[in-house]
């Protein structure tokens, strides 16, 4: 199976690709690899899921924010290479999560993500290296930011 089949297989939707807010691009490639900066937690409708986890939501719906930033991430890959088929595998996610400071279970969070791609690429080469840390705020309350790094074909 394709990249692409696994996510149709999914049965998940893609957000709007999020527009940048600053001054910044969305993703660039440089040589054989695909840098997409920080996304945050688009849904269908554009709208941002809000709120400080520990506080306003708890680690289930963390872990759910984390993986509609992955289809933030993956919706940006799809509207500008056009196939997540052109990706050879993931390299690296940072996830930044907006908790509370006795907050500590950042990875869990941001499994979220990292399970998404895992079923999009595979295991072998959808899963990189990775940091996940904590984070006083973050833009618009956002309770997780995700930036990640692909290797192309």
């Amino acid at each position: 199976m394709t990249p692409d089949h696994n996510f149709e297989k999914l049965g998940l939707n893609l957000p709007p690709a999020p527009k940048p807010l600053g001054v910044y691009k969305p993703f660039l490639i440089v040589g054989n690899y695909l840098y997409v900066s920080g996304h945050g937690t688009v849904q269908d409708d554009g709208s941002l899921i809000i709120g400080r986890i520990g506080k306003d939501m708890n680690i289930e719906e963390g872990k759910q924010a984390a993986q509609q930033v992955g289809l933030a991430i993956l919706s940006t890959i799809k509207q500008n290479i056009g196939s997540f088929n052109k990706i050879k595998r993931v390299v690296k996610v940072l996830g930044m999560v907006n908790c509370v400071s006795e907050f500590e279970r950042h990875p869990y969070v941001i499994n979220g993500c990292s399970e998404l791609f895992a079923k999009v690429w595979g295991e072998k080469n959808g899963i990189g290296v990775r940091s996940a840390v904590g984070m006083g705020s973050l833009p618009d309350n956002i309770p997780v930011e995700i930036e990640a790094m692909f290797e192309l074909h």
